[in-house]
């Protein structure tokens, strides 16, 4: 949805970043035969230290979710893996989500979207747009012909705006960078490694988008962006600091979701959710539901199977909040 050149393999100073999610508002098995458009392996033999930036290519998504028992509602983007809907996203942008919405943005069609399977660790997630047809897909090359100082185009919805996506430029800064990135709006943390890092401006919203090469093949997937400060040292920065999946990573856990096998990092099937909201029972032990989202498992005393709740009059309290693995 957080949101310096370095050598390879170098050791990164911890930093506190900013999850890319854009908020808004106070914001079965399914294996598939298509597969993402690859480029051959190496991006090394198109590389020009002094090429001039990609535009924005086919293959982008706007994304926005809702999360109805908190009343937020959030942004961030993907990229199309196949013609028929699949799309790669950020597992942060989808976590918790009651509602995704998807608008490719080459045909300009909103669709309601499931999530397939995600990756908490690596912040990978799968969804599937509904009813689509004949989306452009994005172009991959591998990540791992990518050098410090190469040029790159960072896309995505910056903002949370939607329509045209926001194309903005800058350089490889550092590789193999590990980093703890923060979600501003649960204030969960995570730590994510083997990072491509740019001085391209990223922008919240812009989680989840491709961070292009210079022949607009997409080398990453953008994650977080720099708050600005050092952790260590608590001195302020000025520079700005991009990070992305390299698209290697991204590509193997989006065809393992493809696949339909689960494992003990890669989750087949929607995000979970109980959909219940609870408050806090004075000095009784246990909690009192307080809502339940329409459709959900759980349902009212004295209800029929299946049935589900409005909600109640009563106060609802703060709202677990969705995890930001």
């Amino acid at each position: 949805m957080s949101e310096d050149s370095g050598r390879r393999a170098r050791a990164a100073i911890p930093l506190l970043l900013v999850a890319l999610l854009a908020l808004l508002a106070p914001g079965c098995r399914v294996v598939e035969s298509g597969t993402p458009q690859d480029a051959p392996p190496s991006a090394a033999a198109t590389r020009n230290k002094h090429a001039k930036p990609s535009g924005r290519r086919p293959g982008v998504v706007n994304i926005e979710t809702e999360q109805t028992l908190n009343g937020t509602r959030a942004a961030g983007t993907g990229i199309v893996l196949t013609a028929s809907g699949l799309v790669l996203t950020n597992n942060h942008v989808i976590q918790g989500a009651t509602a995704i919405k998807g608008t490719d943005v080459d045909n300009r069609r909103g669709y309601t979207a499931q999530v397939v399977g995600y990756d908490r660790a690596g912040d990978i997630a799968v969804i599937r747009l509904s009813g689509a047809t004949r989306l452009k897909a994005a172009a991959f090359a591998s990540a791992e012909g990518v050098e410090v100082g190469d040029t790159v185009t960072a896309v995505g919805n910056a903002g949370g705006k939607g329509g045209t996506p926001t194309v903005v430029t800058g350089r490889v800064t550092a590789l193999e960078q590990s980093v703890t990135a923060r979600d501003d709006s649960n204030g969960t943390s995570e730590r994510l490694a083997g990072l491509i890092e740019t001085n391209a401006p990223i922008r919240p919203g812009d989680s989840g988008g491709p961070l292009l090469d210079t022949s607009g093949k997409v080398i990453g997937i953008n994650t977080a962006a720099s708050a600005g400060f050092s952790v260590k040292d608590a001195e302020q920065r000025k520079d700005h600091r991009g990070y992305a999946i390299p698209s290697d990573r991204a590509l193997e856990v989006a065809r393992q979701i493809q696949r339909g096998e689960a494992s003990s990092t890669v989750h087949i099937g929607p995000t979970a959710m109980l959909g219940v909201k609870v408050r806090p029972n004075g000095r009784s032990p246990g909690a009192l539901v307080a809502e339940l989202v329409p459709g959900s498992p759980p349902r009212p005393p004295g209800s029929p199977s299946g049935a589900s709740s409005s909600p109640s009059a009563t106060p609802p309290s703060t709202p677990r909040p969705p995890s930001r693995p």
